[in-house]
């Protein structure tokens, strides 16, 4: 069993490719072999988490997961803790698999009832086995009220393979119609657990969307099989610690220029200069858009003020749109044309939404072999691809790949677990960054960050990949009771 943290790269798989890895390890196995061994693991995890747990409630759904909540319940109640299944299932319709699992946890003395325990508060731990790999449809009738009784219990909460609620490729609340902005009201209907046993596989949807809030700490048991089957996503890892020669000059680490700041706005584009400067460009130029109200900065003097025109911009790593508003739409062209390396945010990414012509260009880059980096919030997103910012949360993966393919460059959808997306590429998603990166200005910061590893050399993705893991790692890693401002985490 492996606890998931966030400095290890994990491949992930969507539902279709977990059942066919199921369905290879069943052919190969005897029977009723991976249903004890998935009771086992959840067991041995619930006695590791509540090593004292006296009493703990089993809430069995009508499928497979349900019958590895009753392994589990008839393998701890074998070892003297007390526990109670509630089971949703029908002996007439359970899995060969299923049955045996009842059978067991009957003969060990398990004891069952038709609602949850009356003592919620003195049962010691929780365990929400009621749907696992596939979900879709949102819960309810029994099943939505037991989440409600196990969400309102003071007993920490195990969820089996994924809480159920959650959809699992998508980390969006599993519902039963298109995502709208009514979909907040299934979150009454999900899961929020303080641990997740992952089992077979690792769901991307655990780490995107609504995944992260509802899963808590993610574990796995790969209950011994080995996958054999290509990732459908992959969650990032720890990039290596950058290297610096001896005989370097800041020529080697690349031009870093800033298009953006129009009137009111220029901290935007400051912050994303600031945060290129500390993550290593060789020289960063600010090319201001407010008719040059700096020359020099009192508190960072190593920025360079140009006018946007006079940059060279087929020498220079570009990051264009922060705080850009109406102003950066005339310089696009020239931008998209000739930048040799570019990220593309905020009011840039507007213009190009409402611009077929600059979005002819943008693709153009591509064949020119000129990498480009997006960095869209789903608002954004969704306006570059023509729907609602909740079509887009109701499948960030796919948002992010569609990006991709469109445009032809790396998307980063930014969001709690952000997606980092190419062309022909693995996606990825991040599992660093909290709730302190929610406040202004910290979008900025991470386009100067990707605009200062593009300027290095890196490319495109792996430039997008290490700076989006590294601005939610400096979240994680923020003070406690410190408030995370945009300027000092671009200086972190």
């Amino acid at each position: 069993m492996q606890r998931i943290n966030a400095d290890q790269s994990q491949p992930l798989f969507d539902t279709a490719t977990s059942r066919r890895i199921e369905e290879t390890a069943l052919a190969g196995l005897p029977a009723n072999t991976l249903m004890p061994r998935a009771g086992l693991a959840v067991a041995r995890l619930a006695r590791a988490l509540a090593p004292h747990a006296r009493r703990i409630w089993v809430a069995c759904g009508p499928g497979n997961n349900g019958g590895d909540g009753l392994e589990a319940a008839a393998q701890m109640q074998q070892r003297g803790i007390q526990v109670v299944a509630t089971w949703l299932g029908q002996e007439a319709r359970a899995s060969s698999d299923t049955l045996v699992a009842l059978g067991r946890a009957r003969a060990a003395g398990v004891q069952f009832a038709d609602t949850p325990p009356t003592d919620l508060d003195a049962q010691d731990l929780c365990i929400d086995a009621l749907l696992g790999l596939g979900q879709s449809r949102a819960p309810s009738g029994s099943m939505a009220s037991w989440i409600v009784a196990m969400n309102a219990s003071p007993a920490p909460t195990l969820a089996v393979d994924l809480p159920t609620g959650l959809h699992t490729d998508t980390g969006a609340f599993a519902t039963n119609s298109v995502a709208t902005s009514a979909d907040e009201s299934s979150a009454a209907a999900i899961i929020r657990a303080e641990h997740t046993l992952s089992l077979l596989t690792l769901k991307p949807g655990l780490f995107t969307a609504h995944g992260r809030d509802s899963a808590g700490q993610v574990w796995l048991d790969a209950l011994g099989v080995t996958p054999g089957a290509a990732a459908s996503a992959r969650l990032l890892g720890a990039p290596p610690a950058p290297q610096r020669s001896h005989a370097s000059h800041k020529g080697s680490y690349g031009d870093v220029a800033v298009i953006g700041g129009a009137p009111g706005m220029t901290g935007a584009a400051l912050l994303a200069a600031t945060a290129a400067l500390h993550h290593g460009a060789g020289r960063v130029f600010v090319g201001l858009l407010d008719g040059g109200s700096m020359q020099v900065h009192p508190q960072q003097p190593e920025l360079m003020f140009r006018t946007p025109g006079a940059l060279k911009l087929h020498a220079l790593a570009v990051v264009c749109g922060c705080g850009g508003g109406e102003a950066v739409r005339p310089l696009l062209p020239r931008v998209l044309g000739e930048a040799a390396r570019l990220v593309l945010d905020a009011d840039a990414l507007n213009a190009i939404a409402s611009d077929t012509a600059l979005q002819a260009l943008l693709r153009y880059r591509s064949a020119q072999g000129l990498p480009t980096v997006l960095t869209p919030h789903p608002l954004e997103a969704a306006r570059l691809l023509g729907c609602t910012t909740q079509q887009i949360q109701a499948d960030r993966l796919a948002a992010a790949q569609q990006l991709a393919d469109r445009f032809a460059c790396v998307a980063v959808l930014k969001g709690s677990g952000t997606v980092i997306a190419a062309p022909l590429r693995t996606p990825a998603i991040n599992p660093t960054g909290n709730a302190l990166l929610a406040t202004a200005g910290t979008g900025d910061v991470l386009a100067g960050m990707v605009g200062a590893r593009l300027a290095a050399g890196q490319y495109a993705m792996d430039a997008a990949c290490d700076a989006v893991y590294m601005h939610g790692l400096a979240a994680d890693g923020w003070p406690d009771g410190k408030l995370l401002t945009a300027n000092a985490l671009a200086q972190f």
